[in-house]
């Protein structure tokens, strides 16, 4: 069943053209992930589809009814709602009902309460708030009274995604999903997106969630788009079969072009009488040359590091706190030579003050540094670049340095600013109107124009294209000094770390020696023996404790009626059921009729399993 059709989308800002005659189709069930370099219209795209801005030409026709959903980039909240209010931002009575209990219960007002919980009853809401706050929790939110506006750029992006997901749509958007969010959660999406029925139509840069999530993936190459119905990987070689052929039929067009242009270049006389299809096929094959075939430039990170000594640095028993708040817990390590560690913890964890503590940045409590004399940082910090926003990004470049050593020539400012995609009118350009991306690129040259030998990445992959972040890779893969980098990138992190430093929380440091894929799968093993043995301990016969049997809560006794029902209605369906399968007739809805009582079954065993656990607290 086709969701949604787009046809001829074309789109433009001034005289910059982002995508012409983009047609695609978004069929039930289809998981469709779109890539492309920085500032092609991606987000653009999606905000054209989900409705928020107008194209300047074409269409998108959805089926009657369809719930779409949509998480944008940055997501914006209307008012000052708490989490809950803005998780449930629905016009859904029964998320009205549950907004107001959980304003009820904050307020402490008990009649308030009495008034909100009898509204919840009669709604049949309790479920509901319960699946919030499930939901919620996974996605590690765990106060619904917080007000949005006190969050972090990454919480609210959870507290978006929750509101998203509540609304049960059949069609979710989502524009950049996983950036700012830490691991643990941008896995949880992703597991949750694997196993969901919705469809779904992204932008994302991590490419594991592309390859593990997408069924499609749709590229956006000169303004054009390119469809391959496979998931990342299978994309990765189709495209470059794309782009051999691209290249070899470029090839082609420029050896004709030569000798067609030899035959124009001669005399006048010596053209006449000629064929005019001949000079007519000449212009055609100049405007294939220029408008059609046309490979993008790629940024070039050819800039070597400056020479480091044997002795890099040593951290001697470094311990940091803010309050109870502990970063670091007598800390110790001495780095190597050309060592490259992944920094890697939960959101809120330190990652971003470990990095500072390292640089001085942020002062320690107690320990010491012993840094050595030919180390030179090169920090890229989540923050940003602090630039005056009001000066042009050739000057910017051209205050700190009037030429630039790449340790294999000197360039001017412009040069240097060319190999990182700043044409002569983008230099011109002021720093305040640059893009995201256009921002990342400008920061990743301002460090390293000053060849850094240990470079100091925090998050560097948030804003970077796919193409950009490859190039990235290998030129950490292949740089000559050391590295650090924090990143919730997991593709990133396998293919230039060579251990981890797991922040686990309390000022604890776990040295990991392998990639983040090899730590995902021992961490994996690790919980499942911490359970194994909980499970085992749990079933040695214990010393009954003189402690006061627990009582159900007010909620749980609400759950525990609501199961009975259900329990009863459940049997008598699956007796009417067993009672037509003996019957003997012919039933011409049989596979419906199997499939339902098969999912009655399993219904009942979880809610009875469910009614006997709440039975033991009568």
């Amino acid at each position: 069943m086709t969701y949604l059709q787009i046809e001829e989308l074309t789109k433009s800002y001034g005289d910059r053209m982002l995508f012409a005659d983009v047609t695609f189709g978004i069929d039930e069930g289809d998981k469709i992930g779109i890539v492309a370099k920085n500032g092609t219209g991606k987000s653009t795209l999606l905000r054209i589809i989900a409705g928020r801005e107008d194209a300047d030409s074409g269409s998108v026709v959805a089926r009657n009814g369809l719930r779409i959903g949509y998480l944008e980039q940055k997501p914006a909240f209307k008012g000052n709602p708490t989490v809950a209010e803005a998780a449930l931002d629905s016009d859904d009575p029964v998320a009205a009902v549950v907004r107001e209990y959980e304003a009820a219960s904050a307020s402490g007002d008990a009649a308030r309460i009495q008034e909100a919980s009898h509204a919840m009853d009669t709604a049949g809401a309790w479920n509901y708030e319960d699946r919030l706050r499930q939901l919620l929790g996974q996605l590690h939110i765990t106060d619904l009274n917080a007000c949005v506006d006190t969050l972090s750029g990454g919480q609210r992006k959870r507290v978006a995604l929750a509101a998203v997901i509540m609304r049960e749509p059949e069609l979710i958007i989502l524009d950049e999903p996983t950036n700012h969010l830490d691991i643990e959660v941008i896995e949880w999406i992703e597991s949750y997106l694997k196993r969901s029925r919705v469809t779904l139509l992204m932008v994302t840069h991590d490419r594991y969630f592309l390859d593990r999530v997408c069924n499609r993936i749709i590229e956006i190459d000169n303004r054009t788009i390119y469809t391959y119905d496979g998931n990342y990987d299978y994309y990765l070689r189709r495209r470059a079969e794309r782009i051999e052929a691209m290249t070899a039929e470029l090839d082609k067009v420029r050896n004709t072009l030569r000798r067609e242009q030899e035959w124009m270049s001669r005399q006048p006389q010596a053209r006449a009488g000629k064929a005019k299809y001949r000079i007519d096929a000449f212009y055609e094959l100049k405007d294939r040359q220029r408008n059609g075939i046309r490979p993008e430039k790629d940024v070039s990170l050819d800039v070597k590091a400056s020479y480091i000594g044997s002795k890099i640095f040593e951290a001697e028993h470094i311990s940091k706190a803010f309050g109870d708040k502990v970063i670091l817990r007598d800390f110790s390590y001495t780095f190597a030579r050309y060592e490259k560690v992944g920094l890697i913890g939960a959101n809120g964890v330190g990652k971003s003050t470990f990095i500072k503590l390292l640089q001085g940045i942020v002062p320690i409590d107690s320990g010491h540094w012993d840094v050595g004399q030919t180390v030179r940082f090169g920090y890229y910090s989540q923050d940003g670049i602090q630039f005056d926003s009001s000066k042009k990004v050739i000057d910017a470049i051209t205050e700190i340095a009037e030429e630039i050593d790449t340790g294999e020539a000197r360039l001017s400012p412009m040069q240097f600013l060319n190999r990182f995609l700043f044409t002569p009118a983008d230099q011109q350009k002021y720093i305040h109107t640059l893009s995201g991306g256009e921002l990342c690129r400008l920061h990743l040259a301002v460090v390293l124009m000053r060849q850094p030998n240990f470079l100091i990445l925090d998050e560097p992959t948030n804003d970077l294209d796919i193409v950009t972040l490859g190039i990235l890779e290998e030129y950490l893969a292949e740089f000559k000094g050391c590295l650090i980098v924090v990143s919730h990138d997991r593709y990133f992190l396998d293919n230039i770390v060579d251990h981890l430093f797991v922040m686990e929380g309390d000022g604890e440091v776990r040295d990991f020696p392998g990639t983040y894929s090899e730590y995902a799968e021992w961490h994996r093993r690790y919980l499942a023996e911490q359970a194994r043995a909980q499970s085992e301990a749990k079933a040695v016969p214990q010393r009954p404790k003189a402690e006061r049997k627990p009582r159900m809560s007010f909620r749980e006794r609400k759950e525990f009626e609501a199961l009975s029902a259900e329990i009863e209605a459940l049997n008598a369906e699956k007796d009417d059921l067993e009672a037509k399968f003996n019957s003997g007739d012919t039933l011409d809805d049989a596979a419906t009729l199997a499939a339902r009582y098969q999912e009655i079954k399993d219904l009942l065993d979880e809610k009875e399993m469910r009614w006997l656990e709440l039975s033991e607290l009568e």
